[in-house]
């Protein structure tokens, strides 16, 4: 099946979910995880007309970058080193794993301009995710008023790897209401309007629960060793 084939099939589960909670489709931006596979396949789901690309890598940042029209917007959707931030920082558009406040003042020191960033938050808990827990999320934001070259455009976090719908759903809910509380502030450096959540297998429910940006990668491009 071709990239252009699964992505009508996706559009088709995007507009479901959006009818079922009377929102727009033209408010969820897809982001083509392409970090396991080839370049070719990467130019196919550009070509399929997908124009937000995620990479969890700098290697396969660059290698696609080089081969790939410049109007992509890149997403780093991988949890990021300190030390890489000089090499990626002028060639991402996004950052979707800010959760420290050494990443941040990193960033602060390397970017030359606004650099939107997502932070992460662990809503469920899980000691194999990375992320904040949901009660440090707030003092955080709070703390990069400081950094003026971050501007917190929302909220990233995964679900568990789960068949239990109720609780994923329940993930994604509390990401939401965490947002909200954070954009009533109204701070300038934290808009926070964005929620980047959902993937191959459960962004119909991520979008049910607000999600604005999902992160879909073999529903999409296909088997990881194409």
């Amino acid at each position: 099946m071709k990239v252009v084939e699964n992505l009508a099939g996706i559009r088709t589960k995007i507009e479901q979910a959006c009818d079922r909670v009377d929102r727009s489709p033209n408010d969820i931006t897809i982001i083509g995880v392409t970090k396991y596979v080839t370049i070719d396949r990467a130019k196919e789901t550009f070509a399929a007309g997908i124009t937000n690309l995620g990479e969890n890598r700098l290697e396969g940042l660059l290698e696609k970058q080089a081969e790939l029209e410049q109007d992509v917007h890149w997403h780093f959707i991988g949890s990021l080193q300190s030390r890489k931030v000089k090499d990626i920082i002028d060639k991402v558009d996004f950052i979707h794993s800010l959760d420290r406040q050494s990443l941040a003042k990193e960033i602060n020191k390397r970017a030359s301009k606004h650099t939107p960033c997502f932070v992460q938050v662990n809503i469920s808990g899980e000691t194999s995710k990375h992320g904040l827990s949901k009660d440090e999320v707030i003092p955080f934001i709070e703390k990069l008023a400081s950094y003026p070259h971050i501007q917190v455009v929302g909220l990233m976090t995964m679900a568990p790897f789960t068949e239990d719908e109720a609780l994923i759903r329940n993930t994604f809910r509390e990401l939401r209401l965490l947002r909200d509380k954070i954009m009533a502030n109204n701070w300038q450096h934290a808009p926070c309007s964005f929620l980047s959540m959902g993937m191959s297998n459960d962004y119909m429910i991520a979008i049910e629960e607000g999600a604005t940006h999902i992160r879909i990668g073999s529903e999409l491009v296909g088997p990881y060793d194409n």
